[in-house]
């Protein structure tokens, strides 16, 4: 009997602010999957009843938690999970429980918190966390809803941190934390995203929270990458961004990242969102 090898390949993780699944697919988003070998696929702004999800996604290839908002056309997240080819020792496992809000009844139906934990094939439990944290809007209750999700997720952290072995929250989280995250940092000083209130939440993510921002510790202290352009003037083109997407993962897990890439697009008119994919590789 001829001798097998242990499955190496990493577990590929992406996520993106589709802003909008169904005008995402009509400018090929469904290219883009196609290519990337993802294993868990995060979503943000899905902005679609389940049904369409499910449909556009192709169930046949994805086990869907999608907590669709309330609010029609609003918000929405979901994690998309790869099912694996007969006989395949997939990276990510199996799939043992979901949960589709972050716990606080007051953002129960809002659309901005999935969780999924799996059983890794080393037996090592791993919590996947997709999260669309609110853009906010200085002196609106919109900003307040964001600080009352930033602390929220103060609390949910390093409880998941405490029942999980890994544990990775990535989304779209609507703040620069310094001021390499941010092209033009200085005007946007007094604006929501921005505001040193917001940042000092990052601080502590990263900081007592036990958190490490994946894509900052690969890249090191340099300019971006950034991950979402404007739409507006010639952002995109000047690479005049935000860097507001994120891989937040425990020590360990962070430790076993070998590689991130945001998949930007090559031109204007070639983007599926006006976000991009953040993609990284994890050697668990």
């Amino acid at each position: 009997m001829a001798e097998t090898t242990p499955n190496t390949r990493p577990l590929r993780v992406a996520t993106v602010n589709v802003n909008g699944i169904r005008a995402a697919y009509k400018r090929d988003m469904a290219g883009w999957l196609a290519e990337r070998g993802v294993d868990i696929l995060c979503l943000q702004e899905v902005r679609a009843p389940d049904k369409i999800v499910r449909e556009l996604l192709d169930e046949e290839r994805w086990d869907i938690l999608h907590a669709e908002a309330e609010a029609k056309g609003r918000a929405g997240v979901a994690i998309a999970t790869r099912r694996p080819a007969e006989g395949e020792d997939a990276p990510h496992g199996e799939l043992l429980e979901t949960r589709d809000h972050i716990g606080d009844e007051y953002f129960a139906t809002a659309g901005r918190w999935v969780e999924a934990d799996y059983r890794l094939p080393s037996g090592q439990t791993l919590t996947v966390v997709s999260a669309y944290v609110h853009s906010g809007d200085v002196g609106t209750p919109k900003q307040d809803d964001k600080y009352r999700f930033l602390d929220v997720m103060l609390e949910r952290l390093p409880a998941l941190a405490e029942r999980s072995d890994h544990v990775l929250i990535v989304g779209d989280l609507n703040v620069g934390h310094t001021e390499l995250d941010i092209k033009n940092w200085k005007g946007n000083l007094k604006n929501a995203g921005f505001l040193p209130e917001e940042r000092a939440y990052f601080d502590r993510f990263f900081g007592d929270v036990g958190y490490v921002d994946v894509a900052r510790s690969l890249a090191g202290e340099v300019p971006g990458p950034y991950t979402w352009w404007s739409y507006r003037g010639q952002a995109f083109d000047n690479d005049a961004g935000w860097r507001i997407d994120y891989h937040m993962a425990t020590p360990a897990l962070a430790g076993s990242a070998a590689d991130a890439v945001v998949d930007r697009a090559p031109s204007y008119d070639t983007r599926f969102s006006d976000h991009a994919p953040v993609v990284v590789d994890y050697r668990v």
